[in-house]
């Protein structure tokens, strides 16, 4: 199947200390080495009716599923995802192989 991405999308519970999130899933991230790449952000301008609440989205890219399973069971990210569910409001969660209609340069 090639390269794999899986977005996650979130609404936070209120109250929630996002950053603090954050950073230990930047720190999750940089230590398993099957994550090929990790990008986030937060939404800027979407009107509320058409983002249903959520308020930040996580992209991380693997080489191929087996990566992606490898760290979906590494024991790092089975002790990150307690805490991170506790967080969460809402989530959705989708994993694709992408299409890439025009490469970066």
């Amino acid at each position: 199947m090639g390269e794999l991405r899986h977005l996650v999308l979130v609404k936070f519970k209120e109250g929630v200390v996002v950053e603090e999130l954050l950073e230990g899933m930047k720190k999750l991230v940089t230590e398993i080495d099957a994550v090929k790449g990790f990008e986030w952000g937060q939404d800027v301008g979407s009107e509320e009716m058409l983002r249903q609440g959520f308020t930040h989205a996580f992209l991380l890219t693997f080489n191929c599923a087996e990566d992606f399973a490898a760290y979906s069971n590494h024991p790092s990210h089975v002790a990150f995802a307690g805490p991170f569910a506790a967080a969460i409001d809402k989530i959705l969660l989708f994993q694709f192989p992408p299409v890439v209609i025009k490469p970066s340069a």
